[in-house]
């Protein structure tokens, strides 16, 4: 065979094929956790900004929904309103989750964060509250120990992420639960608090090594020699840059929310695999597609799925009764088992 006609190696993988599997996997979870329900679950998404990647996500999400069994209504808000609206929202039986797009202060994150905590523990479908935000950074995976009937809720985007490298099997399902990405390598090239860092938290509680990257320079995230920490430390990498990091990392993560910015595909080792969760193509095209072994140019239609089964998470969470208002033991044993990944 001449070289010319050499299968391409790199694997191009869209979210739209990984996302298939998850919806399918909601719909079911969601008939053992709602059994003989009459109504559809309802996700409410708060918009009070006029960030374009926010209005296009809110339309692939109320498509999914209503393709899935979900219903989505979106209540475009002034910002000065939302946090009325949210608290109103909060009180509604009809709402079972509520999402918000950020930022909605861009200069003031303190004010965003403020926002997230307005939203109510028990439908706070993207996990930003604190006790779920503690919880991911603590690597606490349940509300309710020692029982552990109820899972913690994980921010979307990071958690699509983790889907993916599970779909593409990083992780090692040969090793135990929460150790799986022992002696993997993994650079991510964002630090916000709303998707780099918590991805990087969830990364280095399940055993990776990750370099996490931005203006301020290179923190590693890691739960120390051997992963013997139950929980991730930090370090700040004094004089590392991405020259240092790319070419020892197994996967390569792009987050930057900017039209502008490339990772640097000669740094890129042969055979890494590359994810790309900005809304804008972190990665060159036709030169990673030479370099990776796996590509994955976004992960948005993921993000929706992760929603959605964040959702059946927050409704499987609730307690469980019988018609007499008593406690229904088999039907949350049942609930807390429904999930595929426990």
């Amino acid at each position: 065979m001449a070289s010319h006609d050499m299968p391409k190696t790199c694997k191009v993988i869209l979210a739209e094929t990984i996302a298939k599997k998850f919806l399918q996997e909601v719909q079911d979870t969601l008939k053992t956790v709602q059994p003989g329900a009459a109504s559809q679950p309802t996700l409410v998404a708060f918009l009070a900004n006029d960030d374009p990647a926010a209005i296009k996500y809110a339309e692939w999400s109320k498509k999914t929904c209503e393709e899935n069994g979900f219903n989505f209504e979106l209540r475009q808000v002034d910002k000065d309103k939302l946090e009325e609206e949210i608290m109103t929202a909060n009180e509604d039986d009809k709402v079972d989750g509520i999402l918000v797009y950020y930022p909605i202060f861009p200069g003031n994150p303190a004010h965003d964060r403020y926002i997230q905590e307005t939203v109510s523990l028990a439908k706070d479908v993207e996990g930003l509250c604190h006790k779920h935000i503690y919880n991911m950074y603590h690597n606490i995976r349940f509300l309710d120990p020692p029982q552990n009937m109820k899972k913690s809720i994980l921010p979307c985007t990071p958690l699509a992420v983790v889907k993916i490298l599970e779909h593409l099997q990083i992780y090692n399902p040969i090793l135990a639960y929460g150790n799986r990405l022992f002696g993997k390598t993994i650079t991510v090239i964002n630090r916000s608090e709303v998707n780099g860092r918590p991805l990087a938290a969830l990364l280095a509680n399940d055993g990776a090594t990750v370099y996490s990257v931005d203006l301020t320079g290179v923190q590693v995230f890691t739960r120390g020699q051997g992963i013997k920490a139950p929980r991730h430390q930090v370090q700040d990498k004094e004089g590392w840059g991405l020259e240092q990091c790319i070419p020892i990392s197994d996967v390569i993560i792009g987050g930057v929310p900017t039209e502008k910015y490339k990772v640097p595909t000669e740094l890129i080792r042969d055979g890494a695999v590359c994810i790309n969760f900005s809304s804008f193509k972190n990665f060159d095209g036709p030169a990673i597609k030479e370099k990776a072994s796996i590509y994955v140019p976004s992960v948005g239609k993921v993000t929706i799925a992760v929603l959605l089964r964040n959702l059946v998470r927050l409704i499987a969470n609730r307690p469980s009764t019988k018609p007499d208002g008593s406690a229904d033991e088999s039907l949350a044993k049942a609930k807390s088992e429904a999930f595929v990944d426990g």
